[in-house]
Order: structure tokens, then C-alpha cells, then sequence
């Protein structure tokens, strides 16, 4: 499966999802949905690409003091919007976070990657985090043209949650759905070994390097994780849908009909 990478340079995991197969093989619609990582250092050339290519609407999916220290740019005719997808502040490997944890994770090499399990159940079964899916969906059946972005600080964790749900209403596969999730390793491979590089000439352990790796990693079990709480505690991911994220008929319809190619019915 193809990336989907788009030509900025300024954002790091700029993604479309355009192209996915969806229901009874509708392919979902191009310039309509966007993933990416942190717009806050985006250059004007990248701005104005993203203007151009239709973006009419940012939905930031980090804390809100990550949203006030990196503020996403602001593009003329885009609408911005703050959803934090978590209540917690602050997003998992930053500065606050590496202060708190810094002695776990020189001790603990496997410290991250129960945190980051812990994180994504908490996702699953949180309120304010099941409200923030809803308001998303709500947001995207309100808009009938136009390119979306749904962005967090890296565009793997709290950006692949939401999407999950997203292109599972919209019929992708879910192993199509758990290839793009993973995309984001091969995508952030570079930034991962500069941030590495950074810790090793900083004198961090390998331990602590370690736990960081796993920060900035997608993984397998961490998209399984979902699908395990999922499955636990509400019975599977239609259900989790029906009755949890409230996607009814009339939601489902409307949203294939605006994101998916020649969709009637």
C-alpha cells in the first residue's frame, strides 16, 4: 500500500488517505482527508501548498498546551480547531513528560511501552476522548468539500486512533486501515534516528534511548491494544461504533456519500 505522501517538507507524516478502498470497493475521494505530525514550523511555500490543495479545515488533536506553545499556522480561508484528544497535558516523550519519567526510563527499557498500551486503552474507554471521536465525525459530516487535516504532534498515536474509526465507517479493511496506522515507522525514520542521535550525543543510556524509540514508534500492539479493549469491554468494533461513538445509519451513510467516490447508497 502506497503512503500517500504529500510533497511538503516543513511538516513531518504528511499523509492523504485519498485512494483507500472503502465500501463495496468505493475508493475514498482525494483532497478530502489528511494525516500529518506538527504544522507549527511549516514554511510558507508548505502553507501555500496546503491552500491550494483544497485544506479548508485543522483539527488539532494535541493538548492544549501543546497547541499554545506550537500553534498551528494560520492559512487564509482555514478554519482552525482544537480537539484535544486526551485530557491529559502535555504528549507522551515531551519535555514535561522526560522530566517526570526520566528515571523510570533509564531503569526500565520496557517502561514506554507499557505506558504507551496504558494510553492507548485509556483512549478506548475515556469520555473525554470518545467525545472528541464524536465531535471529529460530526465535524467531517458537516463538511461537504474541501480538504481535512487531523493532526497531533508526530501523526501516529492520537492521529491514527481517530482515524481508525474513521476509515472503518468509511468500509476500509481493517488490516488495510492497521498498514496505513504502521506507515508511520518507515514515514518518521529519519526523525527518528536525528531525535536518537540527539539523546546518544546528550549521553542518555541506551535504556532511555530505548524507551524513546518505542515513543516514537507505531506498533502492532499498540493498534491491537485498541482492538482488544474494544473487544473486552464494549463486544466488538461495530458495536463500539453503534453504541459507544453513536455512528448511526444516517451518520454512516452521510459520511460515505461526502468521502467516498460515486457512493449512493
Amino acid at each position: 500500500m502506497k503512503s500517500g505522501l504529500l510533497p511538503i517538507t516543513t511538516a513531518i507524516n504528511p499523509r492523504e488517505l485519498g485512494g483507500l478502498c472503502g465500501f463495496n470497493k468505493h475508493k475514498i475521494k482525494m483532497h478530502r482527508l489528511l494525516r500529518t505530525g506538527d504544522l507549527s514550523q511549516m514554511s510558507s511555500e508548505d502553507k501555500q501548498f496546503l491552500k491550494d490543495y483544497g485544506v479548508v479545515k485543522i483539527i488539532d488533536l494535541r493538548s492544549k498546551s501543546e497547541s499554545v506553545a506550537h500553534p498551528d499556522p494560520q492559512i487564509d480561508g482555514v478554519q482552525n480547531i482544537s480537539l484535544p484528544l486526551s485530557d491529559e497535558e502535555g504528549t507522551l516523550g515531551g519535555e514535561s513528560n522526560l522530566s517526570q519519567e526520566a528515571k523510570l526510563y533509564n531503569e526500565n527499557p520496557h517502561a514506554a511501552f507499557k505506558m504507551m498500551c496504558d494510553h492507548y486503552r485509556d483512549h478506548v474507554t475515556a469520555a473525554h476522548d470518545q467525545e472528541t471521536v464524536q465531535q471529529v465525525l460530526k465535524i467531517l459530516s458537516e463538511t461537504s468539500t474541501g480538504a481535512i487535516i487531523l493532526h497531533c504532534t508526530e501523526g501516529k498515536d492520537r492521529t491514527g486512533f481517530v482515524v481508525l474509526f474513521i476509515l472503518c465507517i468509511l468500509g476500509v479493511d481493517l488490516e488495510v486501515i492497521r498498514q496505513d496506522y504502521l506507515a508511520s515507522n518507515e514515514i518518521l525514520k529519519k526523525y527518528r534516528a536525528v531525535r536518537d542521535k540527539e539523546f546518544k550525543d546528550t549521553g542518555k543510556s541506551l535504556t532511555f534511548r530505548a524507551n524513546m524509540r518505542i515513543l516514537s514508534s507505531a506498533s502492532d500492539s499498540f493498534f491491537d491494544t485498541i482492538l482488544f479493549t474494544i473487544e473486552k469491554e464494549y463486544g466488538d468494533l461495530g458495536l463500539y461504533l453503534k453504541n459507544i461513538l453513536n455512528v448511526t445509519p444516517e451518520l454512516e451513510n452521510r459520511l460515505r456519500k461526502l468521502y467516498l467516490d460515486d457512493f449512493e447508497n
